[in-house]
């Protein structure tokens, strides 16, 4: 003969009862929330993995006794050279998985080389103006990269796919010869020469140089728009292209003001020639 359980007690079974379920749902909300954390802890540092890493030469070690007119110049470049490579590492993480088996090299490494190119030359010239000016220091302009996990210098990362580049959004699309050629378009750049002052005498051979320089770099560009036709997503003209090309243009550019004003007023608003379009 069953008897009924005294009141208290079912009190008792169903507090029992409700009191293992929360139990259970917290260990199961837990244990889900540590399961997401580990896997975005894990995709993280999959993409950071994937990225890899700029190494370039030392420039500091390379130079020689350094002017004390020339060391604060020469200390401001030094630190944007670790900028420049902090700014690549940065968008190496940025850009895991898009373009080609080239992205790298042509969107990073290259434009990092011109950049740090741009830099030592500021440095040699800094230290030439009261020493001896360093030479061949351009052979640490080129940075490699570091593989991590089995990547490729120029590829996707690992667990990445590189998105098709829209054909409409390219400088250039499907094409070969001098069909790339117009497919790619031109880069046109403001002309510097005649927006330049009188130039002195002392000044004409540095000038001369340098305007010799802005073209040849104007014909490396449109170079590369060519050969990279099709490749990278809708901003690598501009990323990989364009904005280099810019970046060497100010240095150049600043390099012909910096050589009339040793003898005559420099001029000033010359930064403003340095952006190119692309004209298609």
């Amino acid at each position: 003969m069953s008897r009924a359980l005294p009141k208290y007690n079912k009190r008792r079974v169903v507090m029992i009862g409700g009191a293992s379920a929360v139990v259970l749902s917290a260990a199961v909300i837990a244990g889900s929330a540590l399961a997401g954390e580990s896997h975005g802890n894990a995709q993280n540092a999959t993409t950071k993995a994937a990225a890899n890493t700029v190494n370039c030469p030392a420039v500091a070690p390379s130079l020689p006794a350094v002017p004390a007119s020339a060391k604060a110049e020469v200390d401001r470049n030094l630190a944007l050279l670790n900028t420049q490579i902090a700014e690549a590492n940065k968008r190496l993480v940025d850009t895991v998985g898009q373009g080609g088996p080239n992205f790298v090299q042509n969107a990073i490494l290259g434009p990092l080389k011109d950049k740090r190119v741009a830099t030592v030359n500021r440095i040699a010239t800094a230290i030439g103006r009261t020493a001896a000016k360093p030479q061949g220091l351009d052979a640490l302009a080129p940075c490699t990269l570091n593989g991590v996990g089995g990547a490729a210098a120029g590829g996707a990362g690992t667990g990445a796919t590189a998105p098709s580049a829209p054909a409409t959004a390219q400088a250039g699309g499907a094409g070969s010869g001098t069909g790339a050629a117009s497919a790619a378009g031109t880069i046109t750049c403001p002309d510097v020469a005649s927006q330049l002052p009188a130039v002195p005498a002392s000044a004409k051979a540095e000038v001369d140089r340098n305007l010799t320089l802005l073209n040849t770099q104007i014909a490396e560009a449109n170079k590369r728009l060519v050969d990279t036709v099709g490749q990278g997503g809708p901003n690598f003209v501009q990323n990989a292209i364009l904005g280099p090309l810019k970046d060497k243009r100010v240095s150049t550019i600043d390099r012909i003001a910096i050589s009339i004003g040793r003898t005559a007023a420099k001029p000033t608003g010359l930064d403003t020639l340095a952006a190119c379009t692309l004209t298609k």
